[in-house]
């Protein structure tokens, strides 16, 4: 986060930061913050580099029973008011009402019925906390054909690109809800529609985005008026992809995997540096505090790293759905994390050994951008080179506006 609000402030631009239902919620996530512990930590990120707070949008990613789909639909959908209700009321202006996806007691998969009626439902109440607790109005983004958070479980065959046809169901279908349920003065702040436009990764591979095949979908969303497309996992495409996206009118480009790999494999490359240059008896030893961790803590990665103990470890270590990022809050990470960059920053390391771990780094340092005694702008700056590929598609300029 520290990385994207640096970077915006470099590029004079606003920073849009969402968090996803699993990662902050009303029982803390996966990082242990409720919504309002989430904006005091952006805000507090933003006023340490000097960046104004009325330049960074909050999102709500994937709001809605994901979390408790283990759970009867009623008793999920419950907890997902409250869920709405606390991300509006702590600022969240940007929400994904997704309702996608069966509850224990659903039938599988759900209809375009039900989804709509249930992310109506939650609309009232995002509109309800919006009005009770004041602030710019929510504007939202809706669909039936969401990518699953954070990568597929299983490895990719093809993606199915949505047809013009279901995206066109989708709208009709959820307008008709949204004046079923009194809300069809909000229907105007619906921004976006969620569709797959052939693009997913698994653990080692990725489906990159084919613009022939998603024509038509592309031209389809040119009938409906103030809206585009929201792209799901488009992560890890090339950069001439997300030029090719944006023109596309797939304007909403969604990463996070790809940051955390990125900063998972600049903190990895200090991990190398550190044992290398401090000895193993200095070391902070982080890929195997790591290991460790998720080994004794599996609940977030066994569902998807299937094979052999060896193929595990792989996927531990290095899969593109990085289910890493969920152990970065854990306190004794967080711990070996501090003692790595506190071993590197005060026993400066040469430059001829940065180059040969992070030698876009050492072209930074050479030239003056980046810090020799800094690893952790380091890091950020791993961030930062995927970041990049995203600012410059969104520059893109399609009839003489910029998107």
């Amino acid at each position: 986060m520290e990385s994207a609000i640096r970077f915006a402030k470099e590029r004079g631009t606003a920073v849009l930061i969402e968090a996803t239902s699993n990662q902050v919620n009303q029982f803390g996530g996966y990082t242990g913050m409720q919504p309002v512990d989430f904006r005091k930590k952006v805000w507090k990120i933003a006023d340490s580099v000097g960046f104004p707070k009325e330049k960074i949008w909050l999102g709500g990613d994937h709001l809605g029973p994901n979390v408790w789909q283990d759970r009867p639909a009623e008793e999920a959908m419950v907890l997902a008011e409250t869920l709405i209700y606390d991300y509006v009321a702590a600022g969240f202006r940007k929400i994904h009402l997704d309702c996608s996806m069966s509850c224990a007691d659903d039938p599988t998969p759900l209809t375009d019925e039900m989804i709509a009626k249930r992310a109506a439902r939650l609309c009232a109440v995002a509109e309800r906390s919006w009005q009770e607790n004041g602030g710019e109005a929510p504007v939202y983004v809706i669909g039936t054909e969401v990518p699953v958070p954070g990568g597929a479980k299983e490895d990719l065959v093809e993606v199915p690109i949505t047809s013009p046809v279901a995206a066109e169901t989708t709208l009709k279908v959820h307008q008709a809800e949204w004046e079923n349920a009194r809300l069809k003065p909000v229907w105007s702040r619906v921004i976006a529609l969620v569709v797959q436009p052939g693009v997913e990764f698994d653990h080692h591979r990725i489906e990159h985005y084919q613009p022939e095949k998603a024509k038509a979908l592309s031209q389809y969303i040119e009938t409906q008026p103030h809206m585009v497309y929201e792209a799901h996992s488009t992560d890890y495409q090339a950069p001439q992809t997300y030029h090719n996206l944006i023109r596309d009118h797939f304007a909403i480009l969604k990463v996070g995997p790809a940051l955390t790999f990125a900063l998972r494999e600049g903190l990895f490359s200090l991990d190398k540096l550190d044992r290398e240059w401090n000895g193993e008896l200095e070391a902070a030893h982080l890929s195997e505090t790591l290991e460790q961790v998720m080994r004794e803590r599996p609940k977030y990665w066994s569902p998807y790293y299937k094979g052999s103990a060896h193929q595990q470890y792989i996927d531990r270590q290095y899969s593109l759905s990085d289910r890493i990022r969920y152990y970065w809050a854990d306190p004794e990470v967080e711990a070996c994390v501090e003692k790595l960059l506190s071993n590197l920053h005060h026993r400066p390391i040469p430059l001829s050994m940065i180059s040969q771990y992070l030698p876009e780094q050492a072209e930074a340092i050479k030239a003056g951008r980046l810090s020799s005694d800094t690893p952790r702008e380091w890091v950020m700056d791993k961030v930062r080179s995927v970041l990049i590929h995203y600012a410059a598609a969104c520059e893109t300029k399609t009839e003489g506006s910029a998107l």
